[in-house]
């Protein structure tokens, strides 16, 4: 789970343009949206087209299990696990 967390954080940044930033400078458990990591529901777009190109996952933006699987990087990591092993 460690390395999908990190390739994870490495999709963010390539994806979200967030250039001079490291995977070691996103902290696994922290919010991705307002106080912690600052992404907008833009980026939420963004980040939810490069996972579903990256790992084949299915998102649905009418689930309300879509905002818990995206509030931090384990949370969406382990969505990413789920979904791999259907």
């Amino acid at each position: 789970m460690h390395l999908l967390s990190t390739e994870i954080k490495q999709l963010i940044i390539d994806s979200l343009n967030l250039e001079g930033m490291t995977p070691d400078e996103i902290d696994t458990q922290a919010p991705l949206f307002g106080e912690g990591l600052g992404l907008d529901s833009i980026d939420a777009l963004e980040l939810g087209l490069a996972l579903k190109k990256r790992y084949g996952v299915v998102l649905s933006a009418e689930s309300d299990d879509m905002r818990q699987h995206f509030y931090s990087v384990e949370t969406l990591a382990a969505f990413v696990s789920a979904q791999r092993s259907k």
